[in-house]
């Protein structure tokens, strides 16, 4: 029987590009295995939000890597995401709807600390990273 698992992104990544990207593969994984995945990203966090560090990323692990793009499509297409509105404008300078991140915004939860708590709250497992 799966578990509700709980993934919340809060470090940079583009300071700690191996944790990121070992917290991307768990998640995505954790899809995969049929588990309910909740991501949640905030803080520096939402930096796997952005299209142009996704492919940065990308790059870093080879020059034909797919692997980045892959865990991400994982998440959209099994994950339920979350977001802080907040750290989105500090960190990337967007607003909610502009239609800015990598993920559309129809399949995004704009959310806070509430929204944090929540899901913390209510899952079997949680990650940090």
């Amino acid at each position: 029987m799966g578990k509700s698992v709980f993934v919340k992104f809060v470090s940079d990544p583009a300071i700690d590009r191996m944790k990121a990207i070992v917290g991307l593969a768990c998640a995505a994984r954790a899809v995969e295995d049929g588990h309910e995945v909740s991501v949640f990203f905030a803080a520096a966090g939402v930096r796997f939000l952005d299209a142009a560090f996704l492919e940065d990323l990308e790059t870093e692990m080879g020059p034909e890597s797919t692997m980045i793009h892959g865990f991400m499509d994982a998440l959209l297409a099994g994950a339920d995401l979350h977001c802080s509105f907040a750290s989105v404008k500090a960190v990337l300078g967007h607003s909610e709807g502009d239609g800015a991140l990598y993920v559309s915004d129809d399949k995004i939860a704009w959310s806070g600390p509430p929204g944090v708590i929540a899901l913390a709250t209510a899952s079997d497992v949680q990650l940090m990273y």
